[in-house]
């Protein structure tokens, strides 16, 4: 008994701790492209999907349109900019985190002359103007697109969302990175980390393959051309050993290449003033079509449909009905023009390669294939190019183009929730652009002549690995001080990516408060100014803390007792530990005489185990082991192999042999080091693109609210009037049918079909333009008349089946009950108050319901029924609830012992338990008891498949009543978990 109890409290606890079915569980992800965005989500029951957006279609343009009194997102959108390019905003990822004298901005306005681009002159960005009233930042506007694929997948889903992975070009800087998570912040997502799109594809390119990728090194190059840019990224699989999990597959990104302008759109560009060109040439109207921003929109998209043709066909016509002044337009295009048209674009092809392999260190002989990822690789001039850059046979198209990316983010966001459990497949990304520290500080030379020196210390070399913590430390400084974080040596960079990157100067970090801790610690040694960095999983860099250290000198205590270290182990075992600050397993990085420059790359390694051991707890609760942490657990132990660290050579000469404590014993007491940390104040001064205010984040959160609020009253409008509509217009049909003839009056009839009408007429006049309010009091009003109408109908609908199934009850309860009364007395279960009870509610029922069919056939169709459907119910409910109680009652009861000797001597008693077979059939204690006493042999497994269902419950799919489904349940969900 007590086994049961212990069992069912842990089912109990199990039970407890999972999410309700009504709790959010699903994720999301968003490929946030250039034009265009792909959206997935998993959930259970779905592994992992594409979202369908309202057109059935599996990719969404990434646009918004802003009217007085509408607003339209994706294909709606493109709809109305044919018509009106000027409310639709399109592209915006080439200027978020962009200041208004970026080259990208100057090239937006460019090609999308009908907006107002300006300045903004609190950050020094640009907003779009329409009018007084309505001005977006780019944030905003992609706010409002990313709160609109939530909307995609929430129906999708069928659940709300808010975690969701979105990703982000590689070459993204910090501005840009953090101008994406204040649109997602803005739009009220939960961004559970900003992944590169080039990892997001390497990512799902090793989930499917993982049984290919072993011990040896494979380096594979991903070619990705899209709309607006393109990509070329270098990644290495292979298997490395992990102690929490074992072997596992993992990629490292090597190297990245990119072209920021180098995409799609470029190309249909081309066409496009091509197709305008020809237009001119055919002097069908005086006017120059490039001054009709409509009729240039119109070529646009033909050129776009253009582009996609002639990748399949030499040749095409364009045409386009009405382009201008009612004019229609036809041209042939063939490719050979299209591909004149772009041939200095095809000329910076092999560009990003180039970059990729110098970045990577390698050949493109290390390289065994090289896939093409992105729509603008389906240009056949692009693979003949970049085929003959590559020097390879062929080039792979084994992945899909489009949908790579989002595929590998939403994996990404099953591993980072807490609702999921996927395989682990480890990935090492890296930073494109490297970032350094630096810092002013007086020195005086042998002469006496004191001079400023300027330092730089790398803080993040070119392709390091992240997530990763740094720790500098400043030895030379006894007062506040002020240092920079700036990026590094951007030599790789052209001259016109220089002018687009924007600045190099990051943060101005001003330090305040320590003096003061020298001067409170005087007595204490100082260890220097720590700096604690963190470049996150979404490659945003984050000053966590600065410290001033110090040690101290102190007695050391009587030595412990055996009993005592036994039980400090155990503490630490489970971390308590000591309450002392643990040592700095980073290597600092400290001023110029301590580390050469050089010693960048040294510091990654150990840099990697403090992260480790903060990731740790994460782990223990059962979440899979973030990628970072077993990536530097891999490193810990390559520094372990190499020799020992700063801090175990600190701590080794602690561990003495016995021979070594008995010496100790000898010798004086030493004294101990303790450390002692005071926190400085930090002021932080932004250098690239300033951070919108909380005030300025506030008012677009409200902004985009209002603008939400707008669209539901809009929808609710439009669902009111249709509703209202509707039911004028089903009413009337109605009333001419028999079913509702029958129970109305000619008077009601007449009264209803006038109000009707009348409401009909307002419809037609002032309907359409008045607000939901009204609207819902008209409908209202109709509904009240109509009331008792549709209730007579309904009733006299429902009649037939609620009367049989009472005919029904009572017939089986009479049977239950006569054979009931023929168990005999020596068998008998049920008591006679029991059975009188029974006999009871049968013949109250049975009255009720000959007294109330009889009066409510003497009632006219017309009037209140007194027959009712809920008493019929009820009364079904009264009947199904005595019976019930009985037949529990048979279920669980016990045969009575009988004496054998008067078995065998009593042969009218044995006629009568012959007598009561019939009986025995209906109520069969002893056989439910025996069948129960079959069953413990199938019961074991079945208790099992409850369990790992009860675990496996985050599916609503899997709630069911037949065992043997549960156990194919089972199995499903564990092919969900192979399939993530």
């Amino acid at each position: 008994m007590r086994e049961k109890l212990s069992l069912w409290a842990i089912f109990c606890l199990v039970v407890a701790f999972l999410p309700s079915q009504t709790e959010s569980v699903a994720v999301m992800s968003v490929d946030l492209g250039s034009e265009w965005m792909k959206v997935a989500i998993v959930k259970p029951g779905v592994p992992m999907e594409i979202v369908l957006n309202k057109e059935s279609r599996r990719k969404t343009p990434v646009a918004v349109c802003l009217k007085e009194n509408e607003r339209l997102f994706g294909d709606g959108a493109l709809g109305v900019a044919v018509k009106n390019p000027k409310v639709v905003y399109r592209f915006l990822q080439s200027i978020l985190g962009k200041t208004a004298d970026n080259p990208q901005v100057a090239e937006y306005q460019k090609h999308f002359p009908e907006h107002q681009l300006q300045k903004d002159e609190k950050r020094g960005t640009v907003y779009f103007k329409f009018s007084e009233e309505m001005q977006y930042t780019p944030e905003e506007l992609l706010g409002m697109i990313l709160n609109y694929s939530r909307t995609l997948a929430q129906d999708f889903a069928e659940q709300p969302i808010k975690d969701a992975v979105i990703t982000v070009p590689a070459y993204f800087n910090q501005a840009e990175r953090r101008a994406v998570l204040q649109a997602a912040h803005i739009a009220g997502l939960k961004v559970l980390q900003l992944i590169n799109d080039n990892t997001a594809v390497a990512l799902n390119y090793g989930v499917f393959r993982r049984k290919d990728i072993n011990s040896t090194a494979q380096n594979i190059m991903f070619y990705d051309m899209g709309s607006g840019s393109t990509t070329a990224t270098i990644v290495t699989y292979q298997t490395v050993k992990t102690k929490e999990s074992g072997t596992q597959p993992q990629l490292q990104i090597r190297g990245v290449g990119f072209d920021r302008t180098l995409g799609g759109f470029e190309m249909e560009l081309r066409l496009r003033d091509h197709l305008a060109k020809l237009f001119n040439e055919q002097k069908k109207s005086k006017k120059d079509v490039r001054d009709n921003l409509r009729a240039m929109a119109k070529l646009l998209k033909e050129a776009q449909r253009l582009k996609t043709v002639l990748s399949a066909n030499a040749e095409h016509t364009a045409q386009i009905e009405g382009l201008m002044d009612d004019i229609d337009f036809k041209a042939k295009v063939t490719r050979s023009e299209f591909e004149a048209l772009c041939e200095d674009l095809f000329d910076r092809v092999p560009g990003p390669v180039k970059q990729a392999l110098a970045a990577a260190e390698m050949s493109m002989d290390e390289i065994e294939q090289v896939i093409l990822v992105g729509g603008a690789t389906r240009v056949p001039k692009v693979q003949d190019v970049l085929l003959k850059s590559v020097g390879k046979e062929e080039l792979s198209k084994n992945i899909n183009a489009d949908e790579a990316a989002a595929m590998g983010a939403v994996y990404q966001a099953a591993a980072l929730s807490k609702a999921f459990k996927v395989k682990p497949f480890l990935v090492r990304d890296a930073a494109v652009f490297p970032i350094q520290v630096e810092f002013s500080r007086e020195t005086e030379e042998e002469d006496g002549v004191k001079s400023l020196k300027h330092n730089k210390r790398i803080l993040f070399q070119r392709m390091a690995p992240y997530p990763q913590r740094k720790v500098i430390t400043f030895n030379r400084y006894i007062d506040d001080f002020v240092f920079y974080i700036n990026y590094g040596d951007l030599s790789f960079l052209s001259e016109q990516d220089m002018k687009v990157f924007g600045s190099q100067n990051l943060t101005t970090v001003k330090l305040s408060g320590v003096g003061s801790s020298f001067k409170k610690h005087s007595d204490a040694e100082s260890k220097g100014i720590k700096a604690h960095f963190n470049m996150d999983e979404s490659g945003v860099l984050i000053l966590d803390r600065v410290e001033s250290v110090f040690e101290t000198i102190v007695e050391e205590k009587e030595e412990e007792s055996t009993l005592t270290k036994l039980g400090n182990t155990i503490s630490s075992l489970f971390g308590g530990g000591s309450s002392e600050p643990s040592a700095n397993v980073t290597e600092p990085v400290t001023d110029e005489e301590e580390v050469t420059p050089e010693a960048g790359k040294e510091q990654d390694q150990p840099e990697k185990q403090e992260e480790t051991v903060q990731e740790k707890p994460e782990t223990e609760e059962g979440k899979e082991a973030e990628p970072q942490a077993e990536e530097q657990k891999e490193d810990k132990e390559k520094a372990e192999n190499q020799g020992e660290t700063e801090s175990e050579k600190t701590e080794k000469p602690e561990e003495k042999t016995t021979d070594e404590e008995k010496e100790a014993d000898m010798k004086p007491k030493l004294q101990k080091k303790s450390k002692i940390s005071a926190d400085i104040a930090v002021e932080l001064e932004v250098n690239d693109v300033l951070d919108p205010s909380a005030e300025d984040m506030e008012g677009s959160k409200k902004k985009l609210q209002d603008l939400t609020d707008r669209d539901l009253e809009k929808q609710e409008r439009e669902k009111t009037l249709n509703s209202l509509e509707a039911f004028i217009f089903e009413t009337q049909d109605k009333l001419y049918q028999d079913e509702y003839q029958a129970v109305v009056t000619e008077e009601e009839k007449e009264q209803i079909s006038g109000r009707l009408s009348v409401a009909s007429s307002w419809m037609d006049e002032e309907g359409y333009r008045a607000g939901t309010k009204l609207l819902k009091e008209k409908l209202s009003e109709l509904k009240k008349l109509c009331k008792g109408m549709f209730f007579r109908v309904e009733e006299r609908k429902k009649w037939p089946d609620r009367l049989a199934a009472l005919d029904s009850m009572l017939n089986h309860s009479n049977i239950f009950l006569k054979s009931a009364r023929l168990i005999p007395e020596s068998d008998q279960i049920f008591t006679d108050v029991e059975l009188k009870t029974l006999e009871k509610v049968i013949n109250e029922t049975i009255t009720w319901k000959n007294e109330t069919v009889a009066e409510q056939e003497k009632l006219s169709p017309t009037v209140k029924p007194v027959l009712l459907s809920k008493d019929i119910e009820a009364k079904l409910s009264l009947l199904d609830r005595e019976v019930n109680y009985l037949l529990n009652k048979a279920k669980f009861a016990k045969p009575k012992p009988k004496d054998k000797a008067k078995d065998k001597n009593s042969t009218s008693e044995s006629s009568k338990a012959n007598s009561t077979d019939d009986a025995e059939k209906v109520i069969p204690p002893k056989t439910e008891d025996g069948a129960e006493k079959v069953k413990p042999a199938e019961e074991p497994p079945v208790v099992e498949e409850k369990a790992e269902e009860t675990i496996l419950e985050l599916n609503p799919a899997e709630n069911t009543d037949d065992k043997t489904e549960s156990t194919e349940s089972s199995k499903s969900e564990n092919h969900i978990e192979d399939e993530l």
